[in-house]
């Protein structure tokens, strides 16, 4: 009786142990599973897109850099809703990161609208240059007052018209053409100087608006062009390189309270990363899909006047020096000799 009392009562304490020494080493497990940050970034280009890539390149890094600990899920191609709707989800914290848009980013700070003033940059490795540092700095302050995080911006191109009526050689030949813009009030006032009527419509509406006649034409940049197709509703692409457009990578600061210092220094390095891989996908896709076009028989490429379009939009930069922004705009045409 005793040896039975005594076996079963030793069976229990090495039963008690060892399930103590497996919750003591499965602890840890379960401390780096909930330690982990589960990060969603929208953005709204499409497959093959310098962006797309640039993108999914910066969860791969992120997660690399904090060994798993922050997790990033990305959703392209206008998945969780156009440009506006993610700049709404980051400030309520749905959603993490955006690419977004100049234009709609700029409804929250309106300088940043004016990085596409008529024909500041002849490039976007210039353009990202001349608009880091102090420029960078003060927008970044604006955005931190909105709740948002200002990561640093990617190319969203040098841009070209494209319409399916005629060749834009001179600012006249706009005249009584509707040209598609984003949301961005600069890209409007350069349009309506020229004399073209504008209407703002979604990128990811675009092709149809296209096809359908909704719009005759629109403004992007070559990759943008080819990665929406929408040189298959829009025959005749003008090289008018009227403006540069930045894509503003946005961070939710109630998801950005989430990360350690640890992830917000892997962030940060991703993002360096990504954007030079960003702007060298952007240039060398603008090389090689120039050629492309130029080679096709269904698409017409041509040069315009650039004087003529510089001479037709100058007055555009002394209205927004007038704006009540107009110190940043000052700024900015300082940085770059305009």
């Amino acid at each position: 009786m005793k040896t039975t009392t005594t076996t079963s009562r030793r069976a229990l304490l090495q039963s008690a142990a060892a399930l103590s020494l497996a919750g003591t080493l499965s602890m840890p497990f379960i401390s780096r599973a909930r330690a982990a940050t589960a990060l969603t970034f929208g953005h709204g280009a499409a497959p093959g897109n310098p962006r797309t890539i640039a993108a999914d390149k910066f969860a791969e890094i992120v997660r690399e850099k904090t060994g798993g600990a922050v997790e990033i899920t990305v959703a392209g191609s206008a998945q969780l809703g156009n440009d506006n709707a993610m700049l709404t989800s980051l400030r309520t914290g749905a959603l993490s990161i955006s690419a977004n848009s100049q234009g709609t980013a700029s409804s929250l700070v309106p300088e940043l609208a004016a990085f596409g003033l008529p024909f500041l940059f002849q490039d976007a490795a210039t353009a990202i240059k001349t608009v880091s540092g102090s420029l960078t700095d003060q927008l970044a302050a604006k955005f931190d007052e909105v709740g948002i995080v200002l990561l640093g911006f990617w190319d969203n191109g040098i841009r070209n018209i494209t319409n399916s009526k005629r060749p834009i050689k001179e600012p006249a030949d706009l005249k009584g053409l509707k040209i598609r813009t984003p949301s961005d009030p600069a890209t409007i006032d350069i349009f309506e100087s020229l004399g073209a009527a504008t209407q703002q419509i979604a990128f990811s509406e675009l092709y149809v608006a296209l096809q359908q006649g909704v719009v005759d034409g629109q403004e992007n940049p070559l990759t943008n062009i080819a990665s929406a197709k929408l040189y298959e509703v829009n025959k005749y692409i003008s090289l008018s390189a009227h403006k540069w457009e930045s894509t503003p990578i946005l961070m939710s600061k109630i998801a950005w309270a989430q990360i350690d210092d640890a992830g917000k220094a892997a962030i940060k390095v991703a993002m360096a990363e990504c954007t030079t891989l960003q702007i060298g996908l952007s240039a060398d896709g603008n090389k090689k899909l120039l050629g492309e076009f130029k080679a096709n028989p269904a698409v017409e490429v041509n040069e315009v006047d650039l004087a003529a379009f510089r001479r037709a939009t100058a007055g555009v930069l002394d209205k927004w020096q007038n704006k009540p922004f107009g110190g940043f705009v000052k700024d900015l045409r300082s940085a770059v000799g305009a």
